[in-house]
Formats: C-alpha cells, sequence, structure tokens
C-alpha cells in the first residue's frame, strides 16, 4: 500500500464521520509534543513527515529514526491548527509506538550478535496491511529486511517440496522461468535435504529449525563443497538463543518475533511549551 493511501485510511478510521471535539471548539494555533515515557529505538518519522504534509502541520524533530531515547525525552514538537493535531494525535502516536517498538525489539537482537557479522532477517509474519511498515521499522532498528512478497525471492518451503517429484529437473525450469535477478531458497530440515539442495542450485539454503549440532555440519558441508551459497537460520530464535545460532557459522538468521513480540513502548502527546 502506498505511503499516502496508508495514512489516508488510518486516518480515515479514527476520524470517521468527524472528530465531535472539532465540530464545537474554536480552531486555534497550538504547538504540541511527544514526550517519551520508556527508553527504546525511534522509528516513524518518514510516515509522520508525509503526514504533516498533507495536513500542513510544521514538525521540529529531537530525534530520529533509528536513534535512541530516554525515559522523559521530548521526541517531536507539531505546531499547527489546534483541531488538526488533537484529530491525529492518536494516528500519530499510534504509528510512533508501533514503529519504535517493533525498532526498539529489533535492536535488541542486533545488539547480540552485533560482533558476529550474522545479519538480523525479518520475516512475513506481518500484521495484515501492515507489511510494509512493519519491515520499515525493523530497517530503523538496525535488521535487515527478509523478501517483502511473493514475487521478489523464490522461497521452496516444505509444504512447496511435497509438490515437486523432481528437484534438479523443476529447478531447470525454474531458471528458465523467473527473473535472471531473482534468487532462490529452499527450506531444509536436515543435511540430507541440504545437499539435495546444494546440489540442485539453490541461491539460499535455510536451515530450518536445526540444533545448534545440525547447523554447525550444514555449515561445514557447505564451506567445503558450495561456498558461494547463503545460509540462513531460523526457527526457535529468541533473544537466549541468537548469539549461539550466529556462532555456528550461518550468514543470517531470521525471525519472525521481533515484529509479532514487540511490546509497545510509552509515548505521550502534550499541548503547550
Amino acid at each position: 500500500m502506498l505511503r499516502e493511501s496508508f495514512l489516508e485510511a488510518l486516518v480515515a478510521e479514527d476520524l470517521g464521520r468527524g472528530d465531535l471535539f472539532a465540530r464545537i471548539s474554536t480552531s486555534k494555533s497550538i504547538r504540541a509534543f511527544i514526550i517519551a515515557k520508556s527508553d527504546g529505538i525511534f522509528a516513524g518519522q518518514e510516515y509522520v513527515v508525509t503526514l504533516a504534509k498533507m495536513y500542513g502541520l510544521s514538525l521540529e524533530w529531537k530525534v530520529n529514526d533509528g536513534e535512541s531515547f530516554k525515559k522523559e525525552k521530548e521526541l517531536l514538537f507539531v505546531s499547527g491548527d489546534s483541531k488538526i493535531i488533537l484529530s491525529l494525535e492518536r494516528s500519530i502516536l499510534d504509528m510512533l509506538l508501533h514503529a519504535s517498538s517493533i525498532a526498539t525489539l529489533t535492536a535488541q537482537y542486533v545488539k547480540a550478535i552485533a560482533d558476529t557479522g550474522v545479519k538480523l532477517l525479518d520475516t512475513r509474519k506481518t500484521r495484515p496491511l501492515l507489511r510494509t511498515f512493519e519491515k520499515y521499522a525493523v530497517r530503523c532498528g538496525g535488521g535487515v529486511n527478509h523478501r517483502m512478497g511473493l514475487d521478489d525471492c523464490l522461497m521452496l518451503k516444505d509444504t512447496h517440496l511435497k509438490t515437486i517429484d523432481d528437484l534438479d529437473s523443476f529447478m531447470k525450469e525454474v531458471r528458465q522461468k523467473i527473473p535472471f535477478t531473482s534468487k532462490v531458497e529452499i527450506e531444509c530440515e536436515d543435511l540430507d535435504m541440504v545437499q539435495k539442495a546444494m546440489k540442485a542450485g539453490a541461491d539460499i539454503v535455510m536451515c530450518d529449525n536445526m540444533t545448534i549440532e545440525k547447523t554447525k555440519e550444514v555449515v561445514a558441508f557447505r564451506n567445503k563443497y558450495f561456498p558461494h551459497i547463503l545460509l540462513e537460520a531460523s526457527g526457535n530464535v529468541t533473544l537466549d538463543t541468537i548469539r549461539e545460532i550466529a556462532q555456528t557459522g550461518v550468514d543470517a538468521i531470521s525471525s519472525g518475533s521481533i515484529i509479532h513480540q514487540a511490546n509497545w513502548i510509552d509515548l505521550s502527546m502534550r499541548v503547550g511549551k
């Protein structure tokens, strides 16, 4: 969904047939600000900038996307018509809360593997119609986006593989029909499947829910016979396990939890000052 369309839908959801306070109040020129009520990593700036342009508001930023902030930090000042600012208050806060919460948790995962050279990837486990927004928040937290959808990388998961009779023949057909720049990733649960996937010509192999020991075996096999193939580890990834997984030698670790397990931080809007 285009950013403007997303923002229009966001505001329409809250306004309904019109803000009742705006109907009876008098317009005034005011200055409001967003204040942090907990620590975190900031995200949502790009969307608020677009929203402000759509509604004629002036912004003064005290923090930018990807930057950390502490409790009681003033993050953003918003100036303009009181009716507009108060009508958009919840929309602005919800975007900043949602995005910053994802960025904050993502940053914790990234920090845990910062010295390993391993990339933290998100997944397609996003809320309906919020994928672009949530994956943007992941980037603000220092993570790297996995595929955005089914059209930018061919991933053969266990469900797909059940429908394929001959992987080698299928992969030859794949290379003739998908875009030249598109990569093929194959999900594998054991070393035997890994060997078949690599020999068939996979660009990326996913070590799906493998133990640390099995993952190390895959890394050793890849390094010896197919050093050009990238390895992604996925499954059972938590803040407690991610570092040990990274130390196996994989290239990337994917986790849906950086999005769907992010607990909302606390931000508030105040008028004046």
